[in-house]
């Protein structure tokens, strides 16, 4: 069973996630009201992804994902957000979130979108980024995200890379596509050299931003 850990400053909310996420077969397995008690339930408990909150007192899911970075945690964060500040969501996601849904999102949805997360996936859909590719456009280019990628993208590579984007994992981008999960799996690799990403929530991040997921 995929283990997860709900971190939200509303008590109710949290309750709704537990009680959802449970009739959906995922295990909750700790809570967390803000930050502090986020990175308390991540190291104290063995779970498969956070599901994670942005705005929350003390300290707000940004600093959260900061600190997973600073301590070498590699557990997968899922941003619940209500889409009312596009900056804060792309900050997340340049922090290390390796995606993001909306607060509105069906229980089918959200089930697959945690086991996409526990099995190494990532989860920007383009369908919900039109408000957040204004703002990675508007953005000045940093050392994280450069202004072009460093080669172009084939057209099998972008096919991977927009599956990538709508959270499908390697096997079912293989299916879908009808190649080996091998081949696959060397495509995302070649994704991320060309892009010069970390990983692959950045190779779609920088991908949205140069237009080429459109």
């Amino acid at each position: 069973m995929t283990r997860v850990i709900v971190v939200d400053d509303h008590a109710l909310v949290r309750e709704g996630l537990r009680t959802l996420l449970q009739l959906a077969g995922i295990d909750v397995v700790a809570e967390g009201a803000d930050g502090e008690e986020a990175i308390e339930a991540i190291v104290r408990h063995r779970a498969d992804a956070v599901l994670l909150d942005l705005r929350m007192p003390h300290r707000d899911g940004i600093w959260v994902l900061e600190q997973l970075r600073e301590r070498g945690e590699e557990i997968p964060v899922l941003v619940l957000t209500t889409f009312d500040d596009d900056e804060l969501v792309l900050g997340a996601l340049r922090a290390g979130a390796r995606g993001y849904l909306l607060k509105d999102v069906t229980l089918d949805r959200l089930a697959r979108a945690v086991r996409t997360l526990a099995d190494g996936g990532t989860l920007i859909s383009p369908s919900l980024t039109d408000r957040l590719l204004r703002v990675v456009r508007a953005t000045e280019p940093t050392a994280d995200v450069p202004a072009t990628t460093v080669q172009p993208l084939t057209e099998r590579e972008l096919d991977v890379l927009r599956l990538i984007a709508e959270g499908y994992s390697n096997r079912e981008i293989a299916g879908l596509l009808h190649l080996a999960e091998g081949t696959v799996k060397n495509h995302s690799s070649t994704i991320l050299q060309k892009t010069g990403a970390r990983d692959r929530t950045q190779a779609v991040l920088r991908a949205l931003r140069d237009g080429a997921l459109e």
